[in-house]
């Protein structure tokens, strides 16, 4: 019996156990373990943030400190040239040796830039601290970022206000507290949509200009190694590289901008979340509004092969989690020991990437998703119309008030009615026409007029064209 159980735990153990190779020549490949490497996000958005080009936006940010001070005459005239062809020519592979060799990253990257200037090399990095160099690179990757970012928001912007102004006259049950209330209509809801994606767009050209900048400030903040000359150098750098120049700073840009930045990403992937959260309650069997596209080969279970699950609504609601977590680490990096310490360089290296490609990926991801919608209106109506008229107690209520019964009597003779008609199992107007007080002001005619919710939608269709309009005008002629 004892033997048994051993064996029995044996095989447990070898289940839970992965095999691991015992010779070299069974090792596979080694294979990425973070899911940006391998899953999620764009590569034009990858390519900014990958080691290699990061490492010649440090070479390039090198390559305009010796332009300027050669504009100034502070280092021999030539060197700016050989300076700029080392900044093409230098490997980032060979900086990253270097790296190894002497465990500091900027001073790696001057040395190896220094092995392709041989003339000139010397005057490389003159009067500048590491932070100088680095802060400045990482301006030139949230502007390349952001570049990227802008149009695609401006898409989706087009996107959904084209189904607002689409189905601007499609109306469908609203929802509070998740039960249906009166109507709204599809219009309404893809322009209120629009109109927070637009707002992010005016935040974008908001923050844009503090968030991709640049200093040459030096040691603290003094630029006492650039002497006299260091506010022209840190202007001159600055407009060669395409960046706006900080006010002051000490040893790095202040991280309020970045914290900023990141906000920003995480207000975008929030609205994202918004809308897909919306979108997956409206998928939901029972509901069956929309659907999102499902392929021809498309499998939503392995076990249930009926299902036609909310993956990509899921996976943006999800994701958006990661961005807004990269918030925290941001508001930490902002207060930094005296004139900087090194507490934020590590984190940044890892929430700067995560925020931005998961970002542009969420965009991505939700324009296709949209673009790919498809609206039931079989269903919608099915919905808006399931209550048989309970959800127009409002406007029974406000047309017996206009026509001279208290507000309060009016609420309360409609809220008794809408009880008594979902008890019952009865219809409202045949509940409406035994009462007095009603029928003293109004007929069955003018009940059931009022009980079609087609026609109470306000003016939700003006509101859409006025909408589509003004944005059409403001980020899209």
């Amino acid at each position: 019996m004892n033997e048994i159980v051993m064996l029995a735990s044996s095989a447990v153990f070898f289940l839970a156990q992965p095999k691991v190779p015992s010779t070299p020549c069974a090792i596979l490949p080694s294979m990425s373990i973070h899911p940006i490497e391998f899953r999620y996000g764009t590569k034009e958005m990858k390519d900014i943030w990958e080691e290699d080009y990061r490492l010649r936006c440090l070479f390039r940010v090198e390559a305009a400190l010796s332009l300027a001070e050669e504009e100034l005459g502070m280092i021999p005239q030539g060197a700016a040239a050989e300076i700029a062809a080392a900044a093409e020519s230098t490997l980032p592979e060979r900086a990253k040796q270097i790296e190894d060799e002497i465990g500091h990253d900027m001073m790696a990257t001057v040395l190896a830039m220094a092995e392709c200037a041989p003339k000139f090399g010397e005057w490389i990095h003159l009067g500048a601290t590491s932070n100088d160099i680095l802060d400045t690179a990482t301006g030139l990757q949230i502007k390349a970022s952001l570049d990227v970012l802008q149009p695609k928001l401006k898409a989706l912007l087009a996107l959904l206000l084209d189904l607002a102004i689409n189905n601007k006259s499609l109306v469908c049950a609203g929802r509070t507290h998740g039960q249906i209330a009166v109507p709204t209509t599809y219009g309404l809801r893809f322009a209120i949509w629009a109109s927070e994606i637009a707002r992010h767009m005016e935040r974008l050209e908001q923050l844009r200009p503090r968030a991709a900048v640049g200093k040459m400030s030096g040691a603290v903040g003094t630029q006492a190694a650039f002497g006299l000359k260091g506010m022209v150098i840190q202007a001159r750098v600055m407009e060669h590289l395409g960046l706006n120049e900080v006010d002051v700073s000490n040893q790095v840009v202040q991280r309020d901008r970045h914290a900023e930045m990141i906000c920003w990403m995480a207000l975008v992937a929030s609205t994202l979340d918004k809308i897909f959260v919306v979108m997956r309650t409206l998928q939901r069997t029972e509901i069956a509004e929309v659907e999102e596209g499902f392929g021809k080969k498309q499998v939503g279970s392995s076990t249930m092969p009926h299902k036609r699950n909310p993956i990509k609504s899921e996976q943006i609601c999800g994701l958006s989690r990661i961005v807004r977590a990269q918030i925290l680490p941001a508001f930490e990096n902002i207060p930094l020991w005296d004139e900087r310490d090194l507490t934020n360089s590590s984190s940044e290296r890892i929430i700067f990437p995560e925020a931005f490609i998961f970002t542009d990926h969420l965009i991505t991801l939700a324009t296709r998703t949209l673009r790919g919608l498809r609206l039931r209106p079989e269903n919608i109506e099915r919905n808006l119309t399931m209550l048989h008229g309970l959800n127009m107690a409002e406007n029974v209520m406000v047309e017996l008030a206009k026509k001279g019964v208290g507000r309060q009597q009016a609420h309360e003779i409609m809220r008794q009615s809408s009880m008594a008609a979902f008890e019952q199992k009865r219809e409202l107007t045949e509940i409406l026409l035994e009462n007095e007080t009603v029928v003293a002001y109004l007929n069955a005619k003018d009940i059931e007029a009022m009980l079609d919710p087609h026609q109470y939608i306000g003016t939700a269709v003006a509101q859409v064209e006025r909408l589509y309009e003004k944005l059409q005008k403001l980020y899209l002629a």
